[in-house]
């Protein structure tokens, strides 16, 4: 019986790393990087670093300026430290492969130590198991697999690994692709273990609303002006807005899960804040609001219907004063798709064992932050992923399984190898 080939070999190497995986998680979840505040991005850069060295790619640390990422109220600090990798086959056409290192805060409702690795019943847990250090994991296994068997590859791959993803007013992304440093199509592995073809997304703006008044004893309330009194009239046009918002309606086809019903432009008070005691007249009273906006909707024109609302009901306040401000924005993403997409889909085949009809096309009223990518000029991009719908991202007791890392890295093996040819079909 004849030798396999050093593909297959490579396919049955990363079947056989499954150690190796756990041990990198491990590592990965430990190291705190959530956002906000965002403090653990150099300790992430000292710990990727060397594994990359071993692989043979050269890296480089690129910081976003302070001035473009912080705002006045969120508590944010250290430096946006965004990691470049490539080097490995640098003669051909380049794949930047995405990652986001940052992950949400653990909140509450855990069984087990979010920050750590707990493996049960056959789950990975932690925070940031499948959003998405794991899909690093599941990448370096891959490059692993690469460098073991010496395979030829059909594109120089290029890793970005990236910060504040997870709601920054400017992430890490967003500055590599403003400045030039991206050439090529890119993976985005902030998807789904699902057989999707991205339709895009829709864009996000978190906006802060400010109103003032004056404070005094609430038994004297004399000259006082209470914040949260006249904030109602603005609460109650965003209301109204809402339901005039939620009436457009984008062309993007939507997911299987939305049975029929389209993706919609979305207004949500997010959050409120003001007054401290009930002796005391409140001074100052905090609304924040998000907006998904679909790409159909500009950005200019979205912005400007929020202002209008909020200064018409401001109008006959007795406010001292108010102000907004952007603390964060995702710009939409409009067709992603490209001629490299068949070639995803067939590693995908491969890895998941996905059959090539059950592939769909279906965009997101969620956003990314390769709106920003698309705007600066790549126009293709390409998702996947090891999130599922019942794997709690976002939420507590966030897992993945060893089965899903080792079939993303099988998926991202094919899609990088010359040895790995598809037959050609419909997308």
């Amino acid at each position: 019986m004849s030798e396999p080939s050093p593909f297959k070999q490579a396919l049955y190497y990363i079947e056989q790393d499954q150690q190796q995986m756990i041990h990198d998680l491990q590592q990965m979840l430990e190291l705190d990087t959530c956002f906000p505040p965002g403090d653990g991005y150099p300790a992430f850069a000292d710990l990727i670093e060397p594994q990359l060295h071993t692989l043979g790619f050269h890296t480089q640390r690129i910081h976003v300026p302070d001035q473009l990422w912080q705002t006045s109220d969120t508590p944010l600090a250290g430096a946006r430290v965004n990691v470049i990798a490539d080097g490995m086959a640098s003669n051909l056409p380049p794949c930047h492969l995405y990652f986001h290192v940052d992950t949400v805060p653990p909140g509450d409702g855990w069984s087990v130590p979010p920050l750590t690795l707990t493996e049960q019943d056959g789950r990975l847990y932690g925070r940031g198991s499948a959003d998405m250090k794991g899909t690093i994991v599941a990448a370096l296994a891959a490059l692993r697999a690469i460098q073991t068997f010496n395979l030829p590859l059909q594109f120089s791959p290029s890793l970005l690994l990236c910060t504040d993803e997870e709601g920054g007013l400017y992430p890490g992304i967003r500055y590599l692709a403003e400045q030039g440093y991206l050439k090529g199509h890119i993976l985005n592995f902030n998807g789904g273990a699902l057989p999707r073809i991205w339709g895009g997304c829709f864009g996000s703006i978190d906006l802060i609303i400010r109103i003032f008044g004056h404070s005094t004893h609430s038994g004297e309330p004399l000259g006082a002006v209470n914040a949260i009194e006249q904030a109602l009239p603005v609460m109650n046009a965003l209301y109204s807005l809402k339901h005039e918002v939620e009436q457009r309606i984008s062309a993007m086809p939507a997911p299987p899960h939305f049975k029929g019903e389209p993706l919609r432009s979305r207004l949500t008070i997010a959050a409120a804040h003001g007054g401290s005691k009930g002796s005391t007249i409140p001074a100052k009273y905090e609304l924040l609001i998000n907006r998904r906006y679909a790409p159909e909707e500009s950005f200019t024109a979205v912005m400007a219907e929020l202002k209008q609302c909020i200064d018409d009901a401001m109008r006959h306040s007795q406010a001292c004063r108010y102000e907004t401000e952007i603390i964060g924005h995702l710009a939409p993403v409009n067709d992603p798709t490209g001629p490299n997409q068949p070639r995803w889909q067939a590693a995908q085949s491969l890895g998941f064992g996905y059959a090539p009809e059950q592939f769909t096309c279906w965009g997101s009223s969620t956003s990314s932050d390769m709106g920003w990518v698309q705007q600066a000029g790549i126009s293709e991009m390409m998702l996947g992923g090891l999130a599922r719908p019942d794997n709690h991202i976002h939420a507590a007791d966030e897992y993945t399984t060893i089965a899903d890392l080792a079939a993303l890295a099988k998926s991202i093996l094919a899609y990088l190898c010359a040895d790995f040819a598809p037959e050609k079909g419909p997308q």
